[in-house]
């Protein structure tokens, strides 16, 4: 036994706690007598780094099964945290898998696949298992937040910071996350979907309300799927679809479902007093400014997406031919993803705004509080891929918006994305003219539920 791993054995046996598997850690990323065969094997392909990796991985999943046993710990931690840790097995595995030549071909990794999700559902049961009642959104968030995981991981490997995890799933799996396009994707998923999953699961094991927050998520990760699964089906690699593709289909159909769930439960907002209510419902809309300014703005948000759907469609105008060569390029590359997405404004989007325009006019519109947040999420995902995909490096130069053509292109872009997220604090940060009448006498301090 090496001496690290005989003073960890005494600390442990001092504490009087179980040591079996710790030790058994530290023999396994040892060196020398302490390594074992498979050890010995996996350092001879990359002995620094594939140490480290298979080390690091394995002692993240005996902490979250020690963390999550009666017998080695004393506290629970928090949920969110068992779930963070969870996710950072991710790299790991995708490590294991690159460097596993028998699951490297196109079935393996779809099975390997679907083994990994349902150990990682098997481990959140067992995370839980304490808890009276669990909301069964629980585990789609944290079942998700292992796949952001991983898409952080593949923009990182993209954009050159990493290397070593992403190649076989990329030359066997689904070669279009090379694409800048799915790189920004990554990114939002990495990082903002990641944040937002652990703060609903603090919200929720701390009761509070996250029906907006999931809202959010729901439109956003809507969008990201309506765009990118037909984007690959008729972009240039629609000929080389795997069969890990077809994953997505769950992940598809999973946020219409969460979105469902959270629509039809109680809206929970703060009183305000039918004086005040009727006060705000008397007033035109040309004596709301803010209302008009936002009413303007998503009616050039409608001529904008009519205009750019035209463009996708070959329009032969010549004010489309010269915006799509010498404004936004990117509209014509032939990943496919661009020319979805227009066309997802123009049939989804403009319909959107519309009835939005009229929440914006006609008093009592209470949906509004809940579909400017789902619209907000959609609009802030499909914009922050679009803007980045069309300037990133991963695009070839000819897509990328030219360098003297940045504002009158990317500033109506960002407003895209600004308007719907404006709308949506609008709406709760004085919803008094969305909402119904409520009985006098009521105070501002109060809650209930709609």
């Amino acid at each position: 036994m090496s001496s690290s791993s005989a003073l960890f054995h005494h600390r442990s046996k001092a504490n009087g706690r179980h040591s079996f598997p710790f030790n058994y850690l530290i023999s396994f990323g040892g060196s020398g007598e302490d390594a074992g065969p498979w050890h010995a094997s996996f350092h001879s392909r990359s002995p620094c780094l594939a140490g480290n990796i298979s080390t690091w991985t394995f002692f993240l999943f005996l902490s979250f099964l020690s963390c999550s046993n009666n017998t080695l710990c004393t506290m629970r931690p928090p949920v969110e945290l068992s779930v963070f840790l969870l996710s950072l097995l991710a790299p790991g595995v995708l490590y294991a898998m690159n460097n596993t030549p028998a699951l490297q071909e196109p079935l393996p990794i779809l099975g390997m696949g679907m083994v990994v999700l349902g150990s990682v559902l098997l481990l959140l049961l067992l995370t839980v298992r304490h808890k009276m009642k669990v909301d069964p959104l629980f585990y789609v968030f944290a079942e998700f937040s292992f796949t952001c995981m991983v898409g952080l991981t593949n923009a990182l490997e993209q954009d050159g910071f990493i290397s070593g995890f992403m190649g076989f799933y990329l030359k066997k799996g689904e070669p279009h996350l090379s694409t800048a396009y799915a790189v920004m994707m990554s990114y939002w998923e990495g990082v903002f979907h990641l944040v937002l999953f652990h703060y609903i699961i603090h919200c929720m094991f701390k009761g509070k309300s996250y029906r907006s927050l999931g809202l959010l998520w729901a439109g956003s990760s809507i969008a990201h799927q309506i765009v990118l699964i037909p984007g690959v089906v008729i972009g240039k690699y629609g000929s080389n679809i795997r069969p890990v593709f077809w994953r997505n289909v769950p992940f598809f159909l999973l946020p219409f479902w969460v979105a469902s769930v959270l629509f039809s439960r109680h809206r929970e907002m703060p009183v305000v007093t039918a004086d005040k209510i009727v006060a705000e419902q008397k007033k035109g809309l040309l004596s709301r400014p803010v209302d008009l300014l936002l009413s303007l703005l998503l009616m050039g948000s409608m001529a904008f997406s009519v205009f750019r759907g035209f463009v996708v469609l070959d329009c032969p105008l010549d004010v489309c031919f010269t915006y799509i060569y010498q404004y936004e390029p990117y509209l014509k590359d032939p990943v496919g993803f661009p020319r979805v997405m227009m066309l997802v404004y123009l049939f989804y989007a403009l319909p959107l705004l519309t009835v939005l325009i009229y929440g914006l006019k006609t008093p009592g519109c209470s949906w509004m509080l809940d579909w400017t947040i789902f619209f907000a999420g959609a609009m802030a995902q499909t914009q922050w891929c679009h803007i980045g995909a069309s300037l990133h490096s991963r695009t070839p130069f000819t897509y990328r918006v030219p360098a003297d053509k940045w504002w009158p292109v990317i500033t109506p872009n960002v407003l895209l994305a600004a308007v719907p997220a404006l709308l949506a604090l609008r709406c709760h940060t004085n919803p008094a003219f969305f909402m119904k009448p409520v009985p006098k006498g009521q105070t501002d301090n109060e809650k209930k539920k709609k």
